[in-house]
């Protein structure tokens, strides 16, 4: 039994070795295994490849898009959430616009009640339409205005940005021209707030 024992743990500290050594190759650009963006890559084309090159060209191009929306829409509910749990307690999400909460709450129970449907479900602020976290932030000014350079500016990027992620919900493709403006203020924004 001690061998058994001896063997399993050389065959462990071995594997822990080599998994330090290869995340030092990989650093270093120094290809260790499969290379998962390949397999991915590879995986993509696949899904793809029964839809005509244009079609494909464009679904590409606003899956960059739909990306970097996801994670701008994402990063202004940290936002919120971060802001108003430092200045507000922990019972902030009680003191949202009755409206809004009502919404939300009303969202976040049909998503409950789809037992089908599985991902995040116990978060209410992500229930909230993209449009009402501009609305909070102007309701809750006080909080954010050291933050944010003025109630016109957030605004006017919020109304525009939410224009376009209800265009893109709906797979309507934009111009080049449209994607450029959404770049820009999105990364207004991150220079704003610092991220």
């Amino acid at each position: 039994m001690t061998d058994l024992r001896k063997d399993l743990r050389d065959y462990m500290f071995r594997g822990l070795m080599f998994e330090s050594e290869a995340g030092q190759f990989q650093s270093a650009g120094i290809q260790v295994g499969a290379d998962q963006g390949q397999a991915e890559e590879r995986l993509l084309s696949e899904a793809l490849s029964a839809f005509g090159v244009v079609r494909r060209n464009n679904a590409l191009e606003m899956a960059r898009l739909y990306a970097v929306l996801h994670c701008f829409e994402n990063e202004v509910r940290s936002l919120i959430r971060e802001t108003l749990e430092e200045k507000e307690g922990a019972n902030w999400i009680d003191k949202l616009p009755t409206k809004i909460k009502q919404h939300a709450e009303s969202r976040q129970k049909t998503a409950f009640s789809d037992s089908w449907l599985e991902g995040e479900k116990a978060d209410t602020l992500g229930f909230v339409d993209f449009g009402h976290l501009s609305s909070i932030i102007l309701e809750k000014w006080t909080h954010f205005e050291a933050l944010i350079p003025s109630q016109h500016w957030l605004k006017q990027r919020m109304d525009e940005l939410e224009k376009t992620r209800n265009f893109i919900a709906h797979n309507r493709m934009l111009l080049p021209s449209e994607f450029q403006r959404i770049y820009m203020y999105i990364a207004d924004w991150n220079r704003v707030i610092g991220l």
